[in-house]
């Protein structure tokens, strides 16, 4: 897929796919940590043939403006970026299509521009803002999982990662990464891409400016005395969440109370399958695409 380099209003660039025709309804498709656009290379295969398909390597990644400052990949900005992005390409409506952090921000998205700029959302094993925080104080297997943000945030690993590149930190912190699941050609590339030293800070600083609190294992698993949940809306425009039953990063109790916050909402359950699911079943997420999509 040949990319091409997008100027955003905020000085931001992203490098982009723009791959179907361009008079077609648009998907914007957003990748998660620690990937890019080639996340979802088997769904723009098979969408561009009738959808305008747009995949940016977002803030932070591969050759896309990588700011050094923390405090340049807090949520707003990530959000502006793709508003920016679909003026930048002239694009008035859209689907956002989000995984992982991708998906964090495809809530993000959603939630700010539907029934205006956004006509539909699709996110794959991606938790909700509101549920997700509830998980990391109440529920010790998210909890547990998610320590390794606290060894992202410790910039004691900085020396690390400056020595050998993202590579590093994903050995010493994360116990979910499955090596085998992925291409031999495309895990290699994917190891080239994480010793871009800035791109591997980038990468984290997505984790640094996160307002998520991760408590430690030995803190009660209760929610706060001063916890004040999110004022956030009920997202109602059409929504697809697609999950892999066998993330070890995002348990299924994700799910739950979804459809308090989301309606009209579809869910598909992707089992046998970890967190990667656009790659590791992409018929899986092809075929719960196309009856949404279709519906």
């Amino acid at each position: 897929m040949e990319q091409k380099r997008v100027h955003l209003a905020n000085g931001i660039s992203l490098m982009c796919v723009d791959e179907g025709p361009l008079d077609a309804p648009v998907l914007i498709f957003l990748h998660g940590f620690p990937e890019s656009h080639r996340t979802w290379r088997h769904q723009i295969a098979h969408f561009k043939d009738r959808f305008r398909c747009i995949a940016p390597d977002m803030r932070g990644y591969r050759q896309s403006s990588k700011p050094l400052e923390v405090d340049a990949y807090t949520p707003n900005k990530l959000i502006g970026d793709i508003f920016m992005l679909a003026d930048a390409f002239g694009i008035g409506t859209f689907t956002i299509v989000g995984h992982d952090w991708g998906g964090a921000v495809s809530w993000g998205v959603a939630l700010g521009g539907q029934h205006m700029r956004v006509e539909r959302a699709i996110i794959a094993n991606a938790t909700h803002p509101i549920t997700f925080q509830k998980l990391l104080y109440t529920h010790k297997d998210q909890r547990e999982a998610s320590q390794y943000i606290r060894g992202f945030r410790d910039t004691a690993n900085d020396p690390l990662i400056k020595d050998r590149g993202l590579t590093g930190l994903m050995q010493k912190e994360v116990k979910w990464d499955k090596p085998n699941a992925m291409e031999p050609e495309e895990r290699a590339a994917l190891l080239r891409d994480w010793q871009n030293r800035d791109a591997a800070f980038g990468m984290i600083n997505y984790y640094r400016a996160s307002p998520m609190v991760v408590p430690t294992m030995d803190e009660p698993f209760e929610l706060p005395s001063d916890y004040v949940e999110p004022d956030l809306p009920k997202l109602t425009i059409p929504t697809l969440v697609i999950w892999a039953m066998d993330d070890l990063a995002l348990p299924p109790e994700n799910l739950d109370e979804l459809e308090d916050m989301v309606d009209p909402l579809t869910i598909a359950k992707v089992p046998d399958c970890g967190h990667f699911v656009p790659w590791e079943a992409p018929k899986a997420v092809i075929a719960a695409m196309e009856a949404f999509l279709g519906s």
